[in-house]
């Protein structure tokens, strides 16, 4: 089940302009949708016996590492109900996911589950089961699934903290490529803080990891481990500039702090909503400041407004007519409101205002805006609300 996903960029300027620099593919196994394949980490044995864990700041070998995570590693078979001129018809997709506990529950990409008329998982062991689908977000692209604990032998994962990584760390994927079970990669933390988006109104995932760690289609899903053999991300993404679906040296992954932050509302059943406010942004720095005369160096420089969208209805002014004269647009556009602060707290990137909104907020909630309009301080309130689906 591959779907081409298409990236929204901005440039290293800060333009943020709607920018399609490439074809994305989910990382999935499955024949014709989006689909993909998971793995995870424990502290387990290896084949000799002999207990393999690393202490603090020890690296295990890829072999001692493969050992010990394999058995966390789920391989994810769902159907999707998808119409055709023909009707309705089902469609297959493999994929992977990372036992986290011992009560049955299976980190995964919402990519992979989402949509699944049903779901059947396979053990490293052999053993099947069928598995339930709990909480989904759709919008940082992972779900929770369970399986019934009791009826199998479970190895939970051990999930790492994704703020410790620093480019050039090693890096090692797990999963199920081209439906080659149990495949390990390695490479390195290849950069941080990545933003990706699949265009238009769709929410960015935020906080990506990059790494050249060989993925390829049936991948997506599964974990980035790093050298002590902890979860340090979900892999995602395939950057597929030539449209053949094969690795190329840039995939990326979803931070695990990003789903840790989120597990209790996943395991829960939540269908986790993120908070809109409806801007495209540039971040202001003294050359852009210069270059538009602005009256601040620092802040969010708003280079469009969504129709409709909270922005909208709080008369934000942007750069931009429109995400189409944006993305036309080989300069920026001057005229745009600048975002300084929201409740009080200074603002000086488009990401530390996203994160603020996304942390602190509720769609439904209202945050206070500083913004410098034409020179001067004002202050507009905007009502958020759920990001578009």
């Amino acid at each position: 089940m591959k779907l081409l996903k298409y990236l929204t960029a901005f440039t290293a300027g800060g333009i943020a302009v709607a920018l399609i620099v490439g074809a994305v593919l989910a990382i999935d196994g499955s024949s014709g949708d989006d689909n993909s394949d998971t793995v995870a980490v424990a502290t387990a044995s290896p084949g000799d016996g002999t207990e393999v864990a690393a202490t603090d700041g020890e690296c295990l070998s890829a072999a001692d590492i493969y050992e010990t995570v394999r058995p966390s590693v789920v391989e994810i078979s769902v159907s999707v109900s998808q119409s055709t001129p023909f009707g309705q018809q089902q469609t297959q997709g493999t994929g992977s996911g990372v036992i986290i506990d011992d009560e049955g529950h299976i980190l995964t990409n919402n990519h992979v589950v989402g949509d699944a008329t049903s779901i059947q998982i396979l053990f490293d062991d052999g053993d099947t089961a069928s598995a339930t689908l709990l909480g989904t977000d759709p919008e940082n692209d992972l779900a929770v699934i369970q399986v019934d604990p009791t009826e199998h032998d479970l190895v939970p994962a051990d999930l790492g903290d994704s703020d410790d990584l620093r480019v050039g760390d090693v890096a090692l994927a797990l999963g199920t490529p081209f439906n080659l079970g149990g495949t390990l990669t390695q490479g390195i933390v290849s950069a941080l803080d990545r933003t990706y988006s699949g265009g238009g109104t769709t929410r960015p995932i935020r906080h990506m990891i990059q790494t050249d760690a060989a993925v390829n289609p049936g991948n997506s899903g599964g974990p980035l481990l790093n050298c002590q053999g902890e979860v340090i991300g979900i892999n995602t993404l395939l950057e597929n500039p030539t449209g053949d679906s094969v690795n190329v040296g840039v995939a990326f992954a979803v931070s695990i702090n990003t789903a840790t932050n989120e597990l209790d509302s996943l395991i829960g059943s939540e269908t986790i909503t993120h908070t809109w406010l409806g801007i495209g942004g540039a971040d202001i720095t003294p050359a852009l400041a210069d270059d538009l005369d602005l009256s601040v160096d620092e802040g969010v420089y708003i280079t469009v407004v969504s129709p409709d969208s909270p922005a909208d209805a709080a008369s934000l002014v942007p750069a931009f007519a429109s995400e189409q004269a944006a993305a036309a647009s080989a300069d920026l556009a001057p005229g745009g409101d600048v975002i300084i602060a929201a409740d009080g707290q200074d603002m000086t990137s488009i990401d530390e205002l996203a994160t603020y909104l996304d942390t602190n907020k509720d769609p439904g909630d209202t945050v206070e805006l500083t913004v410098v309009r034409d020179g001067e301080e004002v202050t507009v309130e905007a009502t958020l609300a759920d990001w578009p689906s």
